[in-house]
């Protein structure tokens, strides 16, 4: 997603790549990602069902593809940053979205309008901290873990196949 920006970024779990990440974040545009993804979901074929999913920042580009770009059969965000920033986006497709109770970065409050304004769409909150998925941060957790990978796994199933 960066390569507009910098080729062959491979950033670690460490501070020094978070703060580097977020650079890159931070001269990316919205519009110009969706140019990428655009591209990945004709890569995959017409003769397939695609679906995105995206963490933390990528889970923003989940939710903005879901609402711009044609060819996606669903979206799967966890704790996708800036969200509930545009929240305003209707998705095209069926969305299962992951939100972490505890995350300091997302405010709850937020993502429970999200969840009334889009209550067709499946938006989850778990009792955890941002990045819950991840095993190589500290806020790991694995229940939360577990059941979103559960729920996204039989998601994708049922839109994707």
């Amino acid at each position: 997603m960066f390569d507009r920006t910098e080729k062959n970024v491979d950033l670690p779990y460490t501070q020094e790549g978070i703060v580097r990440g977020r650079e890159l974040i931070a001269s990316t545009r919205l519009d110009t990602a969706m140019l990428d993804v655009a591209a990945a979901i004709a890569a995959a074929g017409e003769a397939r069902k695609v679906g995105i999913i995206g963490y933390c920042w990528g889970g923003l580009i989940a939710w903005v593809a879901a609402a711009r770009l044609q060819g996606l059969a669903c979206s799967v965000p966890y704790y996708g940053g800036g969200i509930v920033d545009h929240a305003q986006l209707e998705p095209r497709v069926p969305v299962l979205a992951h939100f972490a109770e505890h995350d300091s970065l997302i405010p709850l409050e937020g993502v429970k309008q999200l969840q009334a304004r889009h209550a067709k769409q499946q938006i989850y909150i778990y009792a955890a901290d941002h990045g819950f998925n991840c095993c190589h941060r500290p806020a790991f957790n694995l229940a939360a873990a577990q059941q979103a990978r559960e729920r996204t796994l039989a998601f994708l199933r049922e839109n994707v196949g």
